[in-house]
């Protein structure tokens, strides 16, 4: 309907167009002039008349035809006509481009990323090989001209092992350490130590001390490994107490000592990330009266993290693998209170 509408309205145009050449010329002045007068009218009225394509159809061509078309405008500007050309032009154009090189799709994107993020060694071949292995028709040169945009290390670093790669390959050896600041009802400060291991993030040791020293963290780290233990690495922050005796204990142990980089406690996320569940699952919950106190919460709080509490990072189990309990689905379930209440653990009901 609305070519057939657009086709009409020209028949009309060009029936007024001949008609007009046949009349006189003061005629035709006289009707250019009410016609005029109608316009200004009927701008006054409606400012931003609603127009139809066949209008833009229209004037887009007079103002190809036509040098003076400029100066009879009244219904829209001279900028508008103008625009209308300009938005033509580009539809033109992207229509006509849609033909061109197929887009990469957003998840192959996310593979490519991902297969040079995880292999810094490997280039563009092997990423692409990788890729047809798993049924994507991409072609190197695309494989290479999106590595370009990504940031990766220097050749000459690709050799040198990340800390997160470090930390994967050697996760059953290694264990981390850290202190917890505990401020007590008396306004005193008092701090916790404790010993983590990476394998089944199970607390080995802890201590709790009003006055940390070397001499002290030596003391608490015999009685972490008072054997031979199958651990490699022992990671630690940048603390002072960890500066004077404490490296030598650590090599007695038969332990390699890592400390992390200054201010990158990222290198140390097992035992940050513990820092903060000791926080968030007890120590926000109680008031710390002394020494004793803590001591005795901290000891219900690792009994029931390393025998209860089930970690994602373990597959939904806890760091003492837990029996997963078979029986009928109405049977009865019973809550065991752990750390005061604050935590429990779920069995089923014996018969």
């Amino acid at each position: 309907m609305a070519i057939l509408s657009s086709v009409l309205d020209t028949a009309r145009l060009l029936g007024g167009i001949a008609r007009d050449l046949l009349l006189p010329r003061a005629e035709l002045l006289a009707e250019n002039l009410a016609l005029r007068q109608q316009l200004a009218i009927l701008k006054q009225s409606s400012p931003r008349p609603s127009l139809r394509a066949s209008d833009r159809y229209f004037w887009n061509a007079l103002s190809r035809l036509w040098p003076g078309w400029r100066r009879v405008l009244v219904v829209v500007q001279p900028q508008t006509v103008i625009r209308w050309h300009r938005m033509g032009f580009r539809a033109y154009w992207r229509r006509r481009s849609k033909a061109g090189r197929p887009a990469t799709r957003t998840g192959l994107r996310a593979h490519n990323r991902r297969m040079a993020s995880e292999n810094p060694t490997w280039g563009a071949p092997r990423i692409h090989a990788e890729l047809q292995k798993l049924g994507f028709k991409v072609a190197e040169r695309t494989v290479r001209r999106y590595l370009a945009k990504l940031k990766r290390p220097n050749p000459s670093e690709r050799q040198r092992q990340s800390w997160r790669n470090f930390l994967a390959n050697h996760r059953d050896g290694i264990v981390a350490m850290d202190f917890v600041a505990v401020p007590t009802a008396t306004f005193r400060t008092l701090y916790l130590w404790f010993a983590i291991e990476h394998g089944r993030r199970s607390i080995l040791h802890f201590g709790v001390t009003d006055r940390p020293h070397a001499e002290w963290v030596d003391q608490h780290l015999r009685e972490t490994f008072p054997f031979e233990t199958r651990h490699e690495y022992l990671i630690s922050d940048n603390d002072p107490v960890f500066q004077r005796g404490v490296p030598a204990t650590i090599r007695a142990l038969g332990l390699e000592h890592k400390k992390i980089t200054p201010r990158s406690p990222w290198q140390n996320g097992v035992a940050e990330r513990m820092a903060g569940t000791f926080r968030r699952e007890l120590l926000d919950h109680v008031i710390v009266l002394n020494e004793q106190h803590l001591y005795r919460l901290v000891a219900e709080y690792v009994a029931y993290y390393n025998n209860d509490r089930c970690h994602l990072s373990l597959d939904k189990d806890a760091p003492v693998p837990r029996p997963t309990e078979r029986g009928p689905p109405d049977a009865d379930i019973v809550a065991l209170p752990r750390v005061g209440g604050l935590h429990h653990r779920y069995t089923r009901k014996a018969a």
